[in-house]
Parts: structure tokens; sequence; C-alpha cells
């Protein structure tokens, strides 16, 4: 099977990128020589690179990478549409700074329109030929367990993985007919090998009630060495939704699965790239911090800060300091979980808290060793005993530091009941087996992606499926954007500034610094 995925996408991306620069310069320039000369100049691969490089990102933010919107022509216009308009600026204030690597004006005002035809064309042309070159992959269900039907159910929410399910396949073969999702039961287990080969199934996903003497090993082991791929249904769910399911997961599955293992030395840069990536926010953060700090008091006084007793590695206890997003005292009658249209809220604390800017001060906490920038969420002490109760393996969440944003918190909403909450621990555990810097950062430019477009989270594949995010860029973010942005230009101006009032005091006069200009 090929299907098209987002590094498909990246990689017609940096095609079309690389061919409308030459476009543009060709279109330029007009004479052969010309253009020879200026390819053959000073910097070309790096100001070609430095173009790739912020329209990827451009276009990343722009949720252009996001799959199922892939066929969505509207999305896809209005995204390349704001791509562009933010890579063209980024370009414009690297030029005014570096003109070393400036493409030329003429060349980068042509550049531009024609990247984006050719972007938007190559998407159109993948949409319609959808350029699955084999057809659709065939899907078997050997088992009619609940983690089967649940893996069924997330196929069908997913037209993008290019899969077909054929059917199920029953414990006993009394049931064959009987619809389960869509489709039903069309044999039983025991003609796994002879419905996969009238069927030509790629693909067998395990999902047994009772496995005890009830799987065919002989026949699948024979059907795994002809090619035909064999999964478990909790694997197949991990790997499709990026969460763990934890309905009738065994003790066993976890130990026995690859991952969790995390050494010392990745401790160790983890928490080097903690540090370091705080401070980096702690300065770039400066003014929506004083912003928000300054609305939150506007609105309903002191004190701005927020701190809570939150549950943290190995369940040991610490402050948490936040914005205040509630009203004060608005816990008298003792802790209560957030709701999703909760009235203790404030009007400032809403937006704060949908483009995360409560969170901010949680650096702090970073700084101090407490949390990491990435893990799971710290509960509250009252909240973790009731979770731990209810919900199996939920202590295990905090074998790691926790974090300030997660892969819980970029692929989830807030978690506001027990079954939210064991959604999220799904999400958690997912990110625990694979901990990575890599998975790290992912996460941290997820985050960004939150915070500019305030991003919402809705299930697509009913109450335990994997969150449809709806894209909303806001005025509110556009105005954090250009908050943050003036902010900055303010202190690159002052900064400046300061830089030629130094040297005409050390010129001595106003004249010998003219003159020296």
């Amino acid at each position: 099977m090929i299907s098209i995925g987002a590094h498909f996408l990246l990689l017609f991306d940096v095609f079309s990128v690389v061919l409308g620069l030459l476009a543009a310069i060709s279109l330029r320039l007009v004479h052969r020589d010309a253009i020879v000369y200026y390819l053959n100049g000073p910097h070309i691969v790096a100001r070609f690179v430095l173009v790739i490089i912020v329209f990827g990102v451009a276009l990343y933010y722009s949720d252009l990478y996001h799959l199922p919107n892939f066929n969505k022509r509207l999305e896809t216009f209005m995204g390349l549409l704001q791509a562009l308009g933010a890579a063209c600026l980024v370009l414009a204030i690297i030029y005014y700074f570096s003109d070393g690597i400036s493409l030329g004006r003429g060349i980068a005002v042509m550049s531009g329109p024609t990247i984006f035809v050719l972007m938007l064309g190559s998407r159109v042309a993948l949409s319609k030929a959808n350029l699955f070159l084999y057809g659709p992959e065939r899907v078997l269900v050997v088992g009619t367990g609940a983690t089967g039907i649940s893996a069924v159910r997330e196929i069908l929410a997913r037209p993008e993985l290019n899969l077909k399910v054929e059917g199920f396949l029953d414990e006993s073969g009394e049931n064959i007919g009987k619809s389960l999702v869509n489709p039903g039961i069309i044999g039983a287990v025991q003609e796994v090998d002879s419905i996969t080969l009238g069927r030509r199934i790629d693909h067998i996903i395990i999902s047994l009630k009772e496995r005890r003497g009830k799987m065919p090993v002989a026949q699948l082991l024979q059907l795994k060495f002809t090619g035909v791929g064999v999964e478990d249904a909790h694997s197949f769910i991990e790997r499709v939704t990026g969460r763990i399911h934890l309905h009738q997961l065994s003790p066993s599955w976890l130990i026995l699965s690859d991952g969790f293992r995390k050494s010392e030395f990745l401790y160790a840069m983890k928490h080097a790239l903690d540090l370091i990536v705080a401070l980096v926010a702690l300065v770039l953060s400066l003014p929506l911090m004083l912003l928000t700090a300054a609305a939150v008091w506007l609105e309903s006084g002191g004190p701005v800060l927020f701190r809570q007793e939150r549950t943290g590695l190995r369940g040991r206890t610490f402050n948490i300091l936040k914005f205040r997003s509630m009203y004060q005292n608005a816990e008298e009658a003792g802790p209560v979980w957030a709701a999703h249209d909760d009235d203790r809220i404030t009007r400032v604390g809403r937006i704060i808290r949908k483009f995360r800017l409560d969170e901010l001060p949680q650096i702090f906490n970073v700084l101090r060793g407490e949390m990491s920038l990435v893990g799971p969420r710290p509960e509250r002490p009252h909240f973790y005993k009731l979770l731990a109760r209810d919900i199996p393996y939920f202590p295990l969440r905090y074998s790691v530091r926790p974090g300030i944003t997660g892969w819980a918190q970029v692929k989830y909403q807030y978690g506001a009941t027990l079954e939210e909450s064991k959604t999220k621990l799904e999400y958690d555990f997912f990110y625990i087996k694979h901990m990575s810097l890599v998975l790290d950062l992912a996460i941290l430019f997820e985050t960004a992606k939150v915070m500019i477009h305030g991003t919402v989270s809705i299930s697509s594949a009913g109450d335990h499926g994997e969150p449809r995010r709806e894209k909303k860029t806001t005025l509110a973010g556009v105005l954090l954007i250009s908050i943050w942005v003036a902010g900055y230009a303010v202190v690159l101006v002052a900064f400046q500034f300061a830089k030629v009032l130094d040297r005409i005091l050390t010129r001595g006069s106003v004249n010998s610094y003219v003159s020296n200009r």
C-alpha cells in the first residue's frame, strides 16, 4: 500500500519551493548567463535552505501536514495563503537584518506566488489521484473482543489510513452474519487461513476474548511467514492513535512491550534541554506574562499568581505556579474538577486557559527541578487518590517528572471526568513508553501551535477516539502574537537607540559622530 503521508507532502513541498525559486530566478533574470552567474553566487545554498525551512515551519503551523484536513479544499487554500503570508513576513524580517542571504527583491516578490501555485497544484493533484496505487489495505480482525471493535472504529474514523476492514472472525463460529460495527462477523477463528487467502487479506488484528486454547497459532505463523501482517489490537491502536488502550490491557502486555526503558543519559539530556528551553522561554514569554498578569489583576484584583499542591515524580508533592484563572475563594467547598463551562472561571481565565497562558509561571517550577517542560500533567493529591482507586495503572504515570505540557495536552482536551482522565492516561502511557528528546521537541512545537490557534479538541471516533482538531485562528490569537511582536520591536528599537547614544557619547559630540558616518 502507498498512501499520502506527512513526510510525502513535505517532500513535495520542498520540491515546490526549489522549483518555485528556480522559476522566479529564470523569470526575473531571463538571460542564461545571468541565471548561471546568480546560481553560482555566494550563499546560494544557504538562501534556498532558509526559504525551505521558513516555508516548512509556516506550513506546519498552518496545519497543512494534518492529514485529516488534506481533502478539505477551502482549508487547504486558506492555510496556504496564511502560510505564504507568514513565511514572506518572516523572510522579510530576516533579509532586513541580514542582506547577504537575501534573494533580491524582484526574485523574492516573484517566488511567493509561484511557490503558492505549485503547492496548491500539487495538493489538488494528489487529492484527485489519491495516490493509492495498489488500492486500500485489507484488514481482518481475529476475535470479537472489545479492543478489536475499538480498533475498527478508529479505522472507520480515519479514511486517510487507507484501510478496509473485511470483517471479524468469531471465536465459536456461531454468530456469522452478526453486525458488530461495520462489517460484521464473516467466519470462525479456525478459518483464518482460508478467509485470508480467499479475500487477499494484507493485515490481521488479533482481538480474542480468551486466547488460551483459542489462538490459531500454527495458521497465524504460516500466514506471517507468507507476508501477511499480524498485530495485537492494543499495538494497532497504539500505532494509529498515539495512545495505549487500557481496556482489557493485561500487565503482561506492559511488561513484555518494547519501550518504557530510560537511560540515565536520556534523563540528563532531557533535564539539560528543560533548563535551556525554560530560560529562553522565560525571556521570550516575558511580554505575554506581564500582559496576562495585568489582565488578571484588572479584572478580579490580586493575587495574580495561584499556588496549588500537586503530585509529582514518584508521588512527591510540590506547589505549582499558575496565573489565577478562577474567582478568588472558588473552592471554599472543597476540590472540584473544572468543567468545560465552569462558572468559577473568569472571562480572562477562559482566554488564558484556552491559549495555555495560565501555565507560563510553571517555567519557574521547571527551573527548580520540580517539573519538566514535557510530561504528564501533575494532579492534585485529592484527585490523585480518586483516580488511582478507579483507574488501573494510574500511579505509573508518575514514574517521570510531570510537565507544563505533554502528549495528552496536545492530543486531547482538559480532563473533567473520570472517563476523560482515563483517556488522558492512555496518551500519557504512550509518551512514557516512547519518551525521547525528539518527541519532546515535537510536543513543544504542537504546544506552540495550540497557543497560536487556540486549538479545540473534539472526539472523532466516539468517546474513546483520538480528538479531531478544529483549528480556529481567532482574533485573540492574532492579538497575542501582535502584542508579543510589538513588545519585542520596542525592545529592539530601544536597544538600537542605546547603541547609537553610546556611540555618540563615546565620540564626544554629535558632529564627530555624523562626520564619521
